[in-house]
Formats: C-alpha cells, sequence, structure tokens
C-alpha cells in the first residue's frame, strides 16, 4: 500500500459560505478601488459583480486574450502565469483572498498581460468595463483611488526590475519567501508556513532562475535551520536571517 507523505498545508475549506454576501462586502470593503466609500454603496457595487466558480488547475483567462473583466479573489488561491520565449510558463505572483487581478480598458490594458490559474479550488468575483465605468460615473472617489492604485503597480513593477538586476539569486529567493510568507503564511508548528503548495519550479519561476538552483538554495537554507521544506510546501523558522540577507553585500 502506498504511503501518503504528511504535509502541514491545510487543505482549503470551501462550500457555500465562501462567497457569502457577508464575505463579498466584507471584501469589497477592503478593496482599494472603494476605499472610505460607504456602507450603502458597497452594498450596491456588490450587487454589480457577479460569481463564479473554479475548480484547482482550470484557466480563468489566458494571456493575451480581451481584458473584459476585472476579477477579485472571494475565496482561495490563484495563479498568475507568464509565457516566456521557452514556451515555458512563470510563475509570476500567488493571489490571496481579497486581491485583485485582470485588467480593463480604465486601468490601460487591452488584453491580458498574462494567465491566470485556479492555485485551489476557488470563488472569483468579475466585473466588466462597462459596469466598472458604471461605478466610478457614481462613485467619482473611486475614480481618485485609482490614481493610486496604479502608482503603486509602478512602484511594484520597479521594485521587481530592481530584485531582478540587482539581487544575488540567494536575495531574490529570500525577498519572495518573505513575500509569500506576509501574503499566504500562518504559524504551525513546523514554524511560518507558506499555505499554499509552492514547487522548486514554482519558485525558480517567480525568482528567475533554474529549478536546480533553486533547489541548491533551498538545501542551503535548510542546514543553515533558516526554512522546513517539504513535497511542495515551506516554512520560515528563522525569518530575521532572511532579512538579513536582504541587506547584506553578496
Amino acid at each position: 500500500m502506498q504511503k501518503h507523505r504528511n504535509t502541514p498545508l491545510e487543505k482549503p475549506a470551501f462550500n457555500a459560505e465562501s462567497c457569502s454576501t457577508d464575505s463579498r462586502l466584507n471584501i469589497l470593503h477592503d478593496l482599494p478601488f472603494f476605499k472610505n466609500l460607504p456602507d450603502a454603496a458597497i452594498v450596491e457595487i456588490n450587487a454589480i459583480f457577479r460569481t463564479r466558480h473554479y475548480q484547482s488547475g482550470e484557466v480563468i483567462y489566458f494571456n493575451g486574450d480581451p481584458a473584459s473583466r476585472l476579477c477579485v479573489v472571494a475565496a482561495g488561491g490563484v495563479k498568475l502565469l507568464k509565457h516566456n520565449n521557452d514556451g515555458h510558463d512563470v510563475l509570476i505572483d500567488i493571489l490571496k483572498q481579497g486581491e485583485f487581478f485582470g485588467t480593463l480598458d480604465i486601468l490601460g490594458g487591452t488584453l491580458y498581460q498574462e494567465t491566470a490559474e485556479a492555485q485551489t479550488n476557488c470563488c472569483i468575483l468579475k466585473i466588466s468595463s462597462g459596469q466598472f465605468r458604471t461605478i466610478l460615473n457614481t462613485y467619482p472617489l473611486a475614480a481618485i483611488n485609482i490614481i493610486d492604485i496604479l502608482s503603486d503597480r509602478l512602484k511594484s513593477a520597479y521594485e521587481m526590475m530592481k530584485q531582478l538586476s540587482v539581487q544575488s539569486v540567494e536575495q531574490r529567493i529570500a525577498f519572495t519567501l518573505l513575500k509569500l510568507a506576509r501574503k499566504v503564511g500562518s504559524q504551525k508548528n513546523v514554524g511560518l508556513l507558506i499555505d499554499l503548495p509552492l514547487s522548486r519550479s514554482d519558485l525558480a519561476a517567480m525568482t528567475g532562475t533554474t529549478s536546480e538552483t533553486a533547489s541548491r538554495i533551498m538545501s542551503q537554507f535548510q542546514k543553515q535551520g533558516i526554512i522546513k521544506t517539504g513535497r511542495q510546501w515551506v516554512s520560515i523558522t528563522e525569518p530575521d536571517k532572511l532579512e538579513k540577507l536582504l541587506e547584506s553585500d553578496l
């Protein structure tokens, strides 16, 4: 009989409550687009968004498709992938509940610049360009918030370019582990667990290196007691050491 490997990853609970009205209202209220809008406005906005459930591994949209919808993760996790010159998928981000993805012509996009795939079973809220324009016309504060959002996106793009051009591979992997831990980390008996499946190839793609190099550096971190790893899971036991690595000159 084949034995199943133990994993500290929790299987996400997913049921009808994952996209309940209360949950949707809380998520939309926290979106940067709708920051500081009154509760009554959020109720009206919630009625405009449509809900779609996806199974783990199902594609939400493909790179190059017309950018017709803005999406919000209401429950579960989503992977964003980009195709490189070799035709392979490069993981560029993992999104959790409450994060938005996709684009609209309002946000300067006419085509999707990445492929979005369900990392787990998930519930996604969607809105079209026309519907989003209606919201902006009704609530001018939301239009003002978009300026801040676009500014933050530019800062994130600059940070990514800096990471790939200046930092060593060790620092890029440290940076990515800390980033993922902040987004999807939970404190467990194995340490600060990145609570989503994360393969070496995923980590390599996110840091612009090879799977072999990523595996070598992760083994190095494990020997130093900085992390613990298993099949598609990683936990950080010494986050301070990763922070110091980012500050060092390698």
